[in-house]
C-alpha cells in the first residue's frame, strides 16, 4: 500500500514536472485528429474552405515544423530564467516557478497542435482530405500564438525582483492564512494535560530529507485510534537524517505501527511551500541579500523586497502564534503535538541577515528601521521587547558601520522609502512642508 508520503511526494513531482502536462496535450492532440477525421464530411466545411490534397500537406507540414521551432524558443527562454533565477535572484525560487500553470499550458498547446496536425498528415490521399482538420489545425496554431504572447508578456514584466517578490509574498500570505489553518487553529483542550516522562516507542526516520508536510488530520486518527499521543520533535523545514526521531509516542493502550506513523510524514529534497510559509520568507530574504552582495551592489531591490516582508510581518501579527500546536480528539485529549514558529522566529528570519549584509547601506538601515518602527505600532505587547531587541541590533550595527556622526545619524533616520521619504512616527510635518 502506497503511504500518504509516498503520495505527497508524487504530487509534488507531477507540481514542479514540465513534460507531463504536454505529454498529456499530445495524446489529446492525436485523439482530437481522430474526431477530426471521423467527423469530416462531404456537407461541412462549405466550399470555401476546402483545400487540395497539396494546399492541405504543405499547411500542415508547416505547422509541424513551426511547433518544433516554438518549442525550442519556449525551452530557451526556461534556459534564460533558470539563469537569472540563480545569478540575480534565489534558487529556491525555481522550485515555484517550475509549477507555473501558463508555462504548462503553453508547452502543452505547443505539443498537442503538433500531434494534432502530424496525426492529420497520414490521412491525407489524392481524393480525401481532412478539411475540418486543416481548419482546426489553423486555429489551434492561432491560440498557441496567442498564448505564447501572454506568455512572453507575464515573463517580461514579472522577472523582475520586485514582481517575484510580490508572487512568492503573497503565496507566503495564503498558505498562512489558509493553508496551515488547520495547524494555527488548534488548541488544548481546558485542563488537558500534555504528557511527561519518557516516550514508550520512537518513530525514526528512514530516510533523510526535510519535511515537506505532516497528514495532521490522520496522525490525530491514528493516535486517537491507539489512545496515545504523539509529539513531533521538528518542525516543518528541518532536515534531518536518516535515523533521526520523527515522533515520540506516548502512553497508549496498544502499539502504533511506525512504518505508518512515518508514512503520514512527507520528506524531500528540499522545502516545499504547501504547509511552510516560512519557506517564502526564506526566499524573500534571499533575494534582497542577494542584491546587497558587492558583485551586484542594488541595494534599491533590497528595499523594495522589504516592502513585502513588511506586509509578510504585519500579516502574521494579527494571528496566534504560540511556537506549539496541540490538536485533541473529539473528547477534548491531546493526541497529536506539533512544534511551530512564533513571532520572534519570523522577525529573526526576516531582518537579521539583510540587517548584516545590508549594515553598510544608509537607505537599507532606513527602510529596515522603518519597518520595525511600524511593528512597535501593530504588534502585541508580548513581542514587543523582540522588536526592540531587533531595533537594538540594528543601532549597534549602524554605529559601528558609519564613523561620522552625520552619516551615522542619516542612517538612524527612518524611512519607508530608504532614502527620499519621510517616517512620520513621532514626529510631524511642518506647516506648509510638502510630505
Amino acid at each position: 500500500m502506497i503511504s500518504w508520503a509516498s503520495t505527497f511526494r508524487l504530487r509534488q513531482y507531477v507540481k514542479a514536472s514540465l513534460w507531463i502536462v504536454p505529454l498529456f496535450g499530445i495524446v489529446l492532440g492525436v485523439v482530437l485528429a481522430e474526431c477530426a477525421i471521423a467527423a469530416d464530411s462531404a456537407d461541412w466545411p462549405p466550399s470555401g474552405w476546402r483545400y487540395s490534397a497539396t494546399t492541405a500537406s504543405g499547411v500542415l507540414s508547416a505547422i509541424v515544423g513551426a511547433m518544433v521551432a516554438l518549442l525550442g524558443f519556449v525551452v530557451t527562454i526556461g534556459v534564460l530564467v533558470v539563469q537569472q533565477a540563480t545569478g540575480t535572484l534565489s534558487p529556491r525560487y525555481m522550485r515555484l516557478w517550475y509549477r507555473d500553470r501558463l508555462q504548462k499550458a503553453v508547452l502543452a498547446t505547443f505539443t498537442g497542435t503538433f500531434a494534432f496536425a502530424f496525426s492529420l498528415l497520414r490521412s491525407i490521399e489524392s481524393n480525401s482530405v481532412p478539411d475540418l482538420g486543416v481548419s482546426l489545425a489553423g486555429a489551434a496554431v492561432a491560440v498557441s500564438l496567442l498564448l505564447l504572447l501572454v506568455y512572453l508578456n507575464r515573463f517580461t514584466h514579472n522577472l523582475r525582483p520586485v514582481a517575484i517578490a510580490d508572487l512568492v509574498g503573497r503565496m507566503g500570505e495564503n498558505v498562512f492564512t489558509h493553508g496551515a489553518a488547520v495547524v494555527r487553529g488548534a488548541e488544548p483542550h481546558a485542563g488537558a494535560l500534555l504528557p511527561s516522562g519518557d516516550p514508550v516507542l520512537s518513530i525514526r526516520a528512514e530516510r533523510g530529507g526535510a519535511i515537506q508536510a505532516f497528514h495532521v488530520a490522520a496522525l490525530v486518527a491514528e493516535a486517537t485510534r491507539h489512545d496515545c499521543t504523539f509529539i513531533a520533535r521538528h518542525l516543518i523545514g528541518d532536515f534531518v537524517p536518516p535515523g533521526t526521531v520523527l515522533v515520540e509516542v506516548h502512553g497508549g493502550t496498544t502499539t502504533p505501527e511506525p512504518r505508518r506513523v512515518a508514512g503520514l510524514i512527507a520528506l524531500g529534497v528540499e522545502r516545499t511551500i504547501e504547509q511552510d510559509p516560512a519557506f517564502a520568507l526564506r526566499i524573500l530574504v534571499d533575494i534582497a541579500i542577494r542584491a546587497l552582495s558587492p558583485a551586484v551592489n542594488d541595494p534599491t531591490t533590497a528595499v523594495q523586497v522589504l516592502n513585502h516582508i513588511e506586509s509578510f510581518l504585519h500579516m502574521t501579527g494579527g494571528s496566534s502564534l504560540p511556537g506549539r500546536y496541540v490538536l485533541a480528539d473529539d473528547h477534548g485529549r491531546p493526541r497529536l503535538v506539533l512544534r511551530g514558529r512564533d513571532r520572534e522566529d519570523y522577525l529573526q528570519l526576516a531582518v537579521c541577515e539583510i540587517r548584516e549584509y545590508g549594515a553598510s547601506s544608509v537607505q537599507v538601515c532606513r527602510r529596515l528601521r522603518a519597518l520595525l518602527e511600524g511593528l512597535l505600532d501593530t504588534s502585541p505587547p508580548a513581542h514587543l521587547p523582540a522588536v526592540r531587541a531587533e531595533l537594538g541590533l540594528l543601532r549597534e550595527a549602524v554605529d559601528r558601520k558609519f564613523a561620522d556622526p552625520a552619516r551615522r545619524a542619516l542612517a538612524h533616520t527612518a524611512d519607508s522609502q530608504g532614502i527620499g521619504g519621510r517616517h512620520l512616527t513621532g514626529e510631524r510635518t511642518p506647516r506648509g512642508e510638502p510630505w
